[in-house]
């Protein structure tokens, strides 16, 4: 196995076991390792830190595997790895819960790796040259594991670029994903596209959020804005919310919400849909001085890396300040941020700016976060991308 060893005073990182070193903290490399492979990363003194994939085209050069000399990085442990994230997962799986994530990156010790299942289904995104180079064993053994009807690739995400990989999508083993697959989330049903849905095909990060958000709405008018497949306008219907009006920009969006409203027997009458900017569309209402009781906020990621923090922090507060204009006194408002350079504390601070120039006074009463299938190792806190704030509005 090929040897990398690292500059003086960097290896501080590995030992307090994060998983990821950057290619300014290698000092040299025995021979000329392949993007993918696994490599020895050593000290300046020549002792072993880890064992990691190395690829000399990622900022992150080198990800952190195994921190045990003794342990081979073969088959076996593959599939000790994906047995060990697949079983933490069983109990969130039950009658009322059919989808979940069952593989979590770097928080399941396999980085660039990430597995969502969706009935009988799996949607796979390899982000990395090393689970890439592998990719088959792990085939293999979610099929012994799991048995699905069919296995997707669905790694079209833009930070395979970074690891100088090529977007990819397509069937990787079984059946074909019919076009709606069918599934159940906390005793909701959801028609899913894994092929031409965003992400994955299915935010199942915000499982309890849906939840916690929908004891907040029965009676109420509720605004639902960057809907997508519904998850939170459902969960309201379902808790007796009043009226709820969903807006997304994007078509499939819409007829996926659709398909879900008729899938739980929600009548018309209870709901309205609207193609439209969210921006824009929040503008609209408040010219028309429409207001709600309860909004929703769950915009796509901002802040993609540190370099974009500025605009999406101003993004950010024009979104949350727009809708604030929007909501009735004692108003709730559910604000989410997925982008992990927005810490929650960041968070804070913009949805404060964005009350000020709102004229209104908030309270925060809940913090939301990603449910524990989205599992953070307490040594790469860059694993919590997904936070929260429930507020009253004043």
């Amino acid at each position: 196995m090929i040897d990398v060893t690292l500059k003086k005073g960097k290896e501080k990182a590995a030992m307090l076991r994060h998983p990821w070193i950057f290619s300014g903290a290698i000092d040299k490399i025995k021979g000329k390792p392949a993007n993918g492979e696994v490599v020895t990363v050593r000290s300046s003194e020549k002792e072993f830190l880890a064992y990691a994939y190395y690829n000399d085209q990622s900022r992150v050069a080198l990800r952190l595997l195994e921190w045990d000399e003794d342990v081979a990085i073969d088959k076996s442990w593959y599939e000790q790895k994906l047995k060990s994230a697949i079983a933490s997962r069983a109990h969130v799986l039950n009658d009322d819960t059919n989808t979940c994530r069952l593989v979590f990156s770097e928080a399941d010790f396999l980085p660039g790796l990430i597995v969502d299942k969706y009935a009988d289904f799996l949607s796979l995104q390899v982000l990395s040259a090393g689970i890439e180079a592998v990719q088959e064993d792990i085939i293999a053994i979610l099929r012994q594991e799991l048995n699905p009807k069919g296995i997707f690739d669905k790694s079209d995400a833009g930070a395979r670029k970074h690891e100088n990989l090529e977007p990819v999508q397509g069937l990787l083993w079984g059946e074909t994903p019919p076009e709606f697959i069918e599934v159940k989330e906390n005793g909701i049903l959801y028609h899913i596209n894994i092929a031409e849905g965003q992400k994955s095909g299915f935010y199942c990060d915000q499982r309890d959020n849906r939840q916690i958000l929908a004891a907040y709405t029965k009676d109420k008018s509720v605004l639902d804005c960057f809907c997508y497949s519904g998850g939170f306008t459902l969960n309201s219907l379902k808790n007796g919310a009043a009226h709820v009006t969903s807006v997304d920009s994007s078509a499939l969006a819409m007829e996926t919400l659709k398909h879900n409203l008729e899938l739980n027997g929600f009548s018309a009458d209870q709901q309205e849909s609207i193609q439209s900017d969210v921006n824009k569309q929040l503008r609209v209402f408040k010219e028309e001085g429409k207001t709600f009781d309860v909004l929703v906020l769950d915009p796509p990621k901002y802040a993609p890396s540190r370099s974009a923090l500025d605009r999406a922090a101003r993004a950010y507060k024009d979104l949350n300040r727009l809708g604030m204009h929007l909501l009735k006194k004692g108003g709730i408002l559910a604000t989410f941020s997925c982008s992990g350079a927005v810490d929650l504390e960041t968070f804070k601070q913009i949805i404060a700016w964005a009350a000020l120039d709102a004229g209104r006074e908030v309270q925060i009463i809940k913090q939301f976060s990603q449910p524990e299938d989205h599992p953070v190792r307490i040594s790469f806190s860059e694993g919590e991308y997904l936070k929260g704030l429930l507020l009253r509005v004043l």
